[in-house]
């Protein structure tokens, strides 16, 4: 019996999921029977600040929204832009005889659906219904098949939360002491700037280290075709025995590790190729051995990041987005799992696929199974797939775009995982000869055949290493045999010199928070575009630089917080909340624990009952944050350069300096935001402290008397005039210096007095036109223009303002104003054609800065990048971001009408009252909204 015949019988149903998407698609499924609501996200959550806490509660409490003292008990608050949701909800309610809780079956879904119960209070029977694939059948099915909610997950998800509270409220405020206001930590976040930042340190710790080979072509002397080259390529592997050395077998410092290869520098390698001149090759072996590769695992949450970042250039939050959007609209399976495993259903659709689009030789006997890797996947459903019982091939789903390629990207992912192993042959090839001087050589060449492709028809897994060959690339060499006969064609001299390890990209953090066990994989997206976005992190190309505020803030932590940055103490964290959600741990002796540590607080033998192991990594949040006398701020945010240069990260940005403050010899010079911290040597050092900085006294205004500077502030150049001592700076008889900005010709060390002098006396008064009215030239946001009445005209130059006389004034006056925009400006810089909308990329100027776009979307440039460095693959993930995004919602009058209902019915200011729940629930207060940058974080 289908739902929508027994609801006719058994009356209305509310059905309530997350988005309205999502809410769209099941509508469709259910019928008429059906009311489908969304409760958009989550309804209700810990305060944003003090102001949002009911006023019954004080101290501890009212800053950091938990009850520290009351087993941890935490003070929940209806968001404010929630309210009017919550009230469309409870309305529905009063008109249905079921309630249907369908979020995401994870634990941030079964949360979500926790707080929807305590908020709504149904009186109506209430059952959970879990599916992780939006399909007729799937929806169907879970209606028909309904749980209840599941409170070990509710309870794991809260202790999550409460964690991630205390350590980002209690360890924040510690970094607006000590470094900078407005910082955060999070208990994955600050770990994962650790990583960045200890890559960096590698990176500056690097020492290079140049070494040479030989490389040589050898001919059989035979005509070649395909499966038979005539030639090989080969590179020495040994001279008289002993191993040449490549870049493996040099330390960080450009040491070699062993003192058994041999180095060979330039001198060397170049009078070995001499000596080989007139060598006689022969093969001295050929061994081959079978080659077997197996299909890679379907997707999960992190390998879809990975592969979407290396092969589409999606950025992980990026990636997620677009994949929320192919869920909710039916196209893909749940996008949040740690599972490699497929349902038979779609085992069988893929192999279906298999037979159908490769034929039976690509099908295995029997159907691939996949183990997971992931160490307490508690959020596993399915891998990501194409859903429903017959996959879509892309062409199929009418998807375009970044859709189109996510898609297909999974497609083809979920056929091949069922589909043969590829085969065929690896051959290493051993050359040997005697050079003049009787040294013995030996040069190795490798080749690899496939004799059958399998799987490596329909998908080739990229690599993080942009020089890493592919699985399916063939290296085919002459079909030689032992004491064969060559001839050196030609023996080149190479030079290398070792390279610093790579910097993180989002794929490869990702991959490296994954492997030590930190953070849960659905997290990860929202921690990299969090530290991102916090300013510790900043983009070049694809890769994540640390930002010399970082440094700063590792630092401290490292030094004063080590256990709460320590990767295996972070790991261990997870393990606990894992054993919370299967029910082996209780959450408040736990948390107990870990923020009164192991005596105060923690209960005699409470927390070796709850199974917390044996206290080696819980302990003492609150007292680590108690005392800070300890923490000198100057000396965790100073590092040394080297010639008594010291780097030094301020309130208002990082610099560099030399000697004492008011010293004599003191110098002091700003660092560029957007500076690499391993590209900080001494050299640069010592560049920027020559250049001219600080205030430039250009001289006296011989009128006012008054002292004329140039300075660099924080939108460029500009000149102004120190006022006399004693000048009114408040009130209303203030008086603000004259102040303008340089144009685009001048520099700080060449403007003189009389530029100064003339650029404070803009605007300049033209003349007066026939009918009386003044017209002036002025400088403005936007560039140079004439301004008449509230008529302004845009001028062709800033040198405009001083050489434009009224009759030409006049003259571009009489002209018809234009309407709309004016004339396009050439592009910065050409970055080549987007994969994805395969148009012309390019960087342009635009009102609010610098932009990437393909013609139908614009991205700004973000504080990290720059038009000189930002790159081509750059670009290309800017405007995948920006797609993800979808096109910007008008929303200005829909607010406006919320706004005035809002002031129409405030929020009641009413006494909380206890619910059979132990959690405490309030309705948040819509005053004194203070910005997510100004609070702590409490999140990963």
């Amino acid at each position: 019996m289908s739902p929508t015949s027994e609801t006719a019988k058994g009356g209305r149903r509310l059905v309530i999921v997350e988005s309205p998407a999502k809410a769209k698609t099941i509508k469709g499924y259910l019928g008429p029977g059906y009311v489908v609501e969304a409760s958009v996200g989550h309804i209700r959550d810990l305060p944003n600040g003090a102001a949002e806490v009911p006023e019954k509660y004080t101290g501890e409490v009212r800053r950091l929204g938990v009850d520290v003292e009351h087993d941890f008990e935490p003070i929940y608050v209806v968001n404010a832009d929630k309210k009017a949701q919550v009230k469309k909800l409870k309305d529905l309610l009063k008109e249905s005889d079921e309630l249907y809780l369908a979020t995401d079956e994870d634990r941030e879904g079964e949360a979500i659906a926790w707080h929807l119960q305590e908020v709504l209070k149904p009186k109506v029977p209430v059952k959970r219904m879990v599916f992780h694939e939006i399909t007729k059948s799937a929806i169907q099915a879970a209606v028909a098949n309904p749980r209840q909610l599941n409170q070990k997950l509710v309870d794991a998800q809260e202790t999550r939360r409460i964690l991630d509270r205390l350590y980002g409220y209690e360890v924040s405020p510690v970094l607006w002491k000590k470094v900078m206001p407005r910082l955060s930590a999070g208990r994955v976040q600050s770990v994962a700037t650790r990583l960045v930042v200890e890559r960096e340190r590698e990176r500056i710790a690097f020492r290079s280290a140049e070494y040479w080979d030989l490389t040589g072509t050898f001919s059989t002397g035979r005509a070649g075709d395909p499966s038979d080259p005539s030639s090989l390529v080969a590179r020495l592997q040994s001279v008289d025995g002993r191993r040449v050395a490549q870049g493996r077998d040099f330390d960080s410092l450009g040491q070699l590790k062993s003192a058994n290869t041999l180095h060979l520098d330039e001198a060397n390698a170049r009078a070995l190729a001499a000596a080989l001149e007139q060598t006689r090759f022969a093969v001295r072996s050929v061994e081959s051995k079978p080659y077997r590769r197996s299909p890679y695992a379907p997707f999960r949450t992190t390998t879809l990041q990975q592969e979407a970042s290396r092969k589409l250039g999606f950025g992980a939050k990026a990636t997620m987005q677009i994949a929320q959007k192919l869920y909710e609209n039916g196209y893909i399976t749940y996008m949040r799992t740690d599972s490699t495993t497929l349902s038979d259903t779609a085992v069988a659709a893929a192999r279906a696929q298999v037979t159908q689009l490769y034929g039976a030789d690509y099908l295995p006997d029997a159907p691939r199974t996949y183990a997971g890797k992931v160490k307490n996947a508690q959020e596993a459903h399915e891998a990501i797939r194409p859903s429903g019982d017959r996959f879509r091939t892309p062409a199929e789903t009418g998807l375009t775009g970044d859709q189109f390629k996510l898609y297909e990207l999974i497609w083809k992912r979920t056929v091949a995982s069922q589909m043969k192993d590829a085969t065929g042959n690896s051959v290493t090839v051993k050359i040997g000869g005697t050079a003049a001087d009787g040294r013995d050589v030996e040069f190795t060449a490798s080749g690899k055949t496939i004799t059958f492709h399998g799987f490596l028809k329909a998908y080739v897994e990229g690599a993080d290493d942009p020089n890493a060959e592919l699985d399916d690339r063939e290296r085919r060499l002459p079909q030689v045999s032992e004491g064969d006969a060559l001839g050196a064609e030609e023996i080149t001299v190479d030079g290398h010199a070792t390279k610093p390890p790579a910097r993180y990209t989002e794929a490869s953090l990702v991959k490296e928070l994954e492997e030590r066990e930190i953070g849960r994989p659905s997290t990860y997206a929202s921690i990299i575009g969090t530290i991102l976005d916090r300013g510790y992190v900043f983009k070049k190309g694809t890769a994540l630089v640390p930002s010399f505020l970082s440094f700063a803030v590792v630092n401290l932590l490292e030094k004063h917080f080590g256990r709460l940055v320590d990767y295996d103490f972070t790991a261990k964290m997870e393990d606990d909340l894992d054993r919370i959600a299967r029910g082996e741990a209780q959450s408040v002796p736990w948390l107990k624990r870990f923020y009164f540590g192991e005596g105060e607080g923690a209960g005699v033998g409470g927390a070796a009952e709850a199974g917390n192991g044996d206290g080696d990594h819980l302990g003492g949040l609150k007292e680590l944050v108690t005392d800070l006398g300890a923490i000198d701020a100057r000396e965790v945010s100073s590092f040394p350069v080297g010639n008594g240069i010291v780097l030094r990260v301020g309130r208002y940005g990082p610099y560099i300096e030399r000697g004492e403050k008011d010293s004599e010899n003191h110098q002091r010079a700003d660092i560029p935001t957007d500076l690499a911290p391993d590209e900080l040597s001494v050299e640069l050092a010592e560049e920027l402290l020559a250049k001219p900085s600080g205030d430039f006294e250009l001289g006296t205004d011989p009128v006012t008397g008054h002292q004329i500077v140039a300075k660099d502030g924080r939108y460029g150049p500009y000149v102004t005039e120190i006022l006399p001592e004693g000048t009114p700076k408040t009130g209303k008889n203030a008086v603000k210096p004259r102040t303008a900005s340089l144009f685009k010709s001048m520099s700080l060390d060449t403007v003189t007095l009389e530029d100064a002098l003339k650029l404070m006396s803009l605007p300049r008064v033209v003349g007066t036109d026939a009918d009386g009215q003044e017209i002036t030239a002025q400088n403005g946001r936007y560039g140079p223009y004439l301004k008449k009445g509230t008529d302004s005209r845009s001028l062709q130059s800033e040198e405009q303002l001083f050489t434009i006389t009224l009759e030409e004034a006049q003259a571009i006056y009489a002209q018809p104003k234009q309407r709309g925009r004016a004339a396009a400006k050439p592009p910065l810089k050409e970055l080549g054609t987007d994969p994805v909308s395969e148009k012309p990329v390019v960087v342009k100027d635009g009102r609010f800065g610098p932009y990437v776009t393909d013609g139908e979307t614009n991205a700004t440039l973000r504080s990290g990048d720059s038009v000189e460095t930002i790159t081509p693959e750059r670009g290309f993930e800017l405007l995948a971001e920006k797609r993800a995004k979808g096109p910007a919602k008008k929303t200005a009058k829909k607010a406006a009408a919320k706004k005035t209902t809002a002031k129409k019915a405030p929020a009641k200011k009413t006494a909380a009252k206890k619910t059979a729940a132990k959690k405490t629930t309030t309705a948040k207060k819509t005053a004194a909204k203070k910005t997510a940058a100004a609070k702590p974080s409490s999140e990963d």
